[in-house]
């Protein structure tokens, strides 16, 4: 039995003080995340990371991956297919190269440092989200977007790279060039209402 006299006089601190094991806690927690049956959402958010973990590159998540507001500058390694949607909002990425091909939710790059969408999703069945960026042109978006579709808040000299296709909205406001509803009915063919 330690009594507390000997742990007081000792030098050094005894093993009953030694915090538990935290390194490589977050491959744990996907490794058993995939051990599970990958199923569900899968939150990285708000943990400091400034890359995504290595094991996630070869995992399918079943619900939604979310890794916003960390320090990420690259998608290197993100997970090559998400069932639900992925958020990499308010980090500091300047590239999407990683990002799914494919997204059956909502996609989220807002609050970044964007100039460009190339490696963004082709396809995305929800939302696209890039606003709040330093892009001049949409070359690289997704050629179909099956909801809204925001690029307010960017550096936007052209509608070059817009989707062919929005099942939503079109929010493209403030930007340096304002854009008129019929420049951008002429390149996308827009179902919901057009915010410019």
């Amino acid at each position: 039995m330690i009594k507390l006299k000997d742990i007081l006089l000792e030098s050094t601190a005894p093993d009953i003080f030694v915090p538990r094991r935290i390194e490589n806690r977050l491959e744990r927690m996907i490794a058993l995340y995939v051990r599970n049956g990958s199923k569900g959402n899968l939150s990285l958010k708000h943990l400091n990371l400034t890359k995504l973990p290595e094991i996630l590159k070869d995992i399918t998540v079943g619900g939604n991956f979310t890794c916003y507001n960390n320090f990420l500058t690259s998608l290197e390694g993100a997970p090559k297919v998400v069932d639900g949607s992925f958020d990499c909002g308010d980090n500091k990425l300047t590239s999407l190269d990683g990002a799914p091909e494919y997204i059956k939710g909502y996609f989220n790059c807002s609050h970044n440092k964007l100039t460009s969408l190339d490696g963004a999703p082709k396809t995305v069945d929800g939302k696209f989200t890039c606003y709040n960026n330093f892009l001049t042109s949409l070359e690289g978006a997704p050629s179909s977007v099956g909801r809204d579709f925001y690029c307010s808040e960017n550096r936007l000299t052209s509608l070059d790279g817009v989707p062919k296709t929005v099942g939503g909205d079109f929010l493209c406001f403030n930007n340096p060039v304002k854009f008129t509803e019929e420049q951008v009915r002429a390149v996308c063919d827009v179902k919901g209402k057009i915010l410019v």
